[in-house]
This record gives C-alpha cells, sequence and structure tokens, in this order.
C-alpha cells in the first residue's frame, strides 16, 4: 500500500504538468517506487523491526500470530475498498492492541506515541 500511494502521487504530477496522459503508472515510476521501497526497509527497517518488536511491549508468539493476522485482515480490506493505509501504523496498531487486550500497562504508551 505504501507504494502504491507513492505511485499514485507521482503518477497525479506527472498528469498534472502534462508529462503523461494516462491514468496508467508508467514503468519507471514502479520500479523506483520498488527500489526506493528496498532501499528505506534495508537502511532502517531493523529500527522499525526493533521498536514495534521489543520497544512497545514484549511479545510472545501469541501475540505476534494474534498481531499478524488482525493487520493482514486490515491491509488487504483496505485494499479490497481501495482505501490508502500506512502498513507500519496498521501493524503498530495491531501489537498495540494486542498487548492492550493483554494488559493495559503492559504497553509502552510513550513509544507508541512516539510512533
Amino acid at each position: 500500500n505504501d507504494a502504491q500511494k507513492t505511485m499514485g502521487i507521482i503518477t497525479m504530477a506527472l498528469i498534472a504538468a502534462n508529462y503523461h496522459t494516462s491514468s496508467e503508472v508508467p514503468e519507471w515510476v514502479r520500479i523506483s517506487a520498488a527500489i526506493a521501497m528496498g532501499l528505506g526497509t534495508s537502511v532502517g527497517g531493523w529500527k522499525i523491526i526493533k521498536t514495534v518488536g521489543g520497544k512497545i511491549m514484549k511479545i510472545r508468539p501469541v501475540n505476534g500470530a494474534a498481531a499478524d493476522l488482525s493487520s493482514a485482515l486490515v491491509i488487504f480490506s483496505a485494499t479490497l475498498l481501495h482505501l490508502p493505509v500506512s502498513t507500519t501504523h496498521v501493524i503498530s496498531s495491531s501489537i498495540m492492541g494486542v498487548g492492550a487486550a493483554q494488559r493495559v500497562k503492559g504497553v509502552k504508551w510513550g513509544v507508541a506515541q512516539r510512533i
């Protein structure tokens, strides 16, 4: 979803500037978005995983499975409805929800707020 939002904005900018006439996303925009997502994940992904996976709450396997399932349902539902969502925010929210369902004080809300 994150890459699609970026590709849509770039395509809209190209159309608005009369550099592109159709609503189809140009191939070079798709490739550029894929490269940007890959580089971003390789450079900063570890920090996100560290924060989400350990600093918000202590995740056990059952918590991780529940958070993954709820995240997948939200992301797939948003995709079917053509709604843009941030995967990072959906996953973070799922982890906070799982933690809050177990014990509200078990979630480090200060860390969650900074995300």
